[in-house]
């Protein structure tokens, strides 16, 4: 399925704004690997949105996007996803997400994601274990349905949001389904290559 630049009504929100506790506090974002940061590669990802929010403290990046911030902070991925998507200027069809610290995902998978989402209310990878990942394409009047108001959002669980949800899953293709939570995740991701 072919999805140019800008004309597909999918417009996308990073998520980048957590605490990485097992990365010490780092700025996922700016973390490095294969000499990019992990934000540069989500970007990639996403090359076929006409729009990306950042959820996010703001960093150089060599693509336009937005960056804003859940209110409070550290809100938790639906908090973010939502603050993201009231941060769009468009009106998309579809709302990508993607967690920051999955680079091995890449406009292909977002691809696959939407194909994968045609007759159903969205799509999301899962991991090699069959867990659901936070890469995926929602329907965006579907998510403003069960869009919780803003004080429950804070704090839920992503499944509890999608729980209402006809959603398909696509399997991981090699190592697109992993995400970077510690260094040694890091150091293994790099290893691979």
């Amino acid at each position: 399925m072919e999805l140019p630049p800008g004309t597909t009504g999918f417009c996308a929100v990073v998520l980048a704004g957590g605490t990485a506790v097992r990365l010490g506090g780092a700025d996922k974002a700016s973390v490095e690997y294969a000499g990019r940061t992990l934000l540069e590669h989500a970007l990639d990802a996403l090359i076929d949105a006409s729009e990306v929010v950042v959820v996010g403290d703001p960093v150089p990046t060599t693509r336009p996007v937005t960056f804003t911030r859940e209110s409070p902070r550290f809100g938790g991925p639906v908090a973010a996803l939502l603050t993201g998507r009231d941060a769009l200027l468009r009106a998309p069809r579809t709302v990508g997400v993607l967690a920051v610290d999955m680079p091995r995902v890449t406009a292909l998978t977002f691809r696959r994601l939407h194909e994968a989402a045609e007759g159903h209310d969205g799509a999301f990878l899962t991991g090699a274990d069959g867990r659901r990942q936070l890469a995926g394409v929602l329907r965006a009047d579907r998510l403003e349905e069960v869009r919780p108001d803003h004080q429950d959002q804070h704090g839920m669980a992503f499944h509890r949001l999608l729980a209402g949800l006809d959603l398909a899953t696509i399997a991981p293709e090699a190592d697109e389904g992993v995400d970077v939570d510690t260094w040694a995740d890091l150091r293994d991701l790099a290893s691979d290559r």
